[in-house]
């Protein structure tokens, strides 16, 4: 009838009501496989669910930050300035000259068994003598013995002219004389005699007297370190 009102929902409403009785059947259908066949229901979204594959795509990471390299060693600067050499003024060393000193002259008191004594000078006089020491003796009252150390002349000396006997002194003619003394242990001279004379018989005398009275030794010793009586000869140059 023309008179009747036309009363269909609009298109886009129908197809939303359509849409949404589609989706309550489904939610029904899902529930009663959910009820009755629970494997087959996880089975079947897992297939649908990895049909669809999400690709996620992570940005790369930032480039590590540039750092500027280290500087090279500056290798073709130049050193320091070397210190600048100087000649040295060369010269060949001093040769050293060794100096040579003269041995002072012996003492009047002292000397040793082969020189003793210095001598007097003046107006063409003098005297001195040398003595040698190694004779042996033969001891007494059990304490003798060979002498192994001989006599040594420690003291005295007969070294002036004018010991010379001044009446004979002027003729100069005991020119030397050889004596012999036997040296007791005590050092002293118990016997002196005449063993090579000179022309002068009274140089001769003056010489054992004054060699008696002047020269003190040390004694002669044994193997035992004992004194025991020794030899010495001393020979008298009263001219030279």
């Amino acid at each position: 009838m023309a008179g009747d009102l036309d009363i269909k929902p609009p298109r886009a409403a129908r197809i939303g009501i359509s849409f949404g009785i589609v989706l309550l059947h489904l939610a029904l259908l899902y529930g009663l496989m959910r009820a009755f066949a629970p494997d087959f229901t996880a089975a079947t979204v897992d297939k649908a669910l990895s049909a669809f594959t999400v690709t996620i795509t992570t940005p790369p990471p930032p480039p590590p930050a540039k750092t500027a390299p280290d500087p090279a060693p500056d290798e073709g600067r130049a050193g320091a300035e070397g210190r600048k050499a100087e000649a040295r003024e060369t010269a060949a060393p001093k040769a050293k000259i060794p100096i040579q000193t003269e041995p002072a002259p012996p003492v009047a008191s002292t000397g040793t068994d082969n020189v003793s004594g210095a001598h007097d000078t003046g107006a063409g006089r003098g005297a001195d003598g040398v003595g040698t020491g190694p004779g042996s003796g033969r001891g007494g009252g059990g304490r003798g013995g060979m002498a192994v150390r001989g006599v040594e002349k420690i003291a005295g000396d007969i070294n002036s002219a004018k010991d010379y006997p001044k009446a004979t002194r002027e003729r100069r003619i005991g020119h030397s004389v050889t004596v012999q003394m036997t040296v007791g242990i005590d050092g002293e001279v118990r016997d002196c005699r005449v063993t090579q004379p000179s022309p002068d018989s009274e140089a001769d005398a003056i010489t054992c007297r004054l060699a008696t009275q002047r020269f003190r030794f040390r004694p002669a010793m044994d193997a035992a370190g004992n004194p025991v009586p020794g030899k010495y000869a001393w020979r008298q140059r009263w001219f030279y």
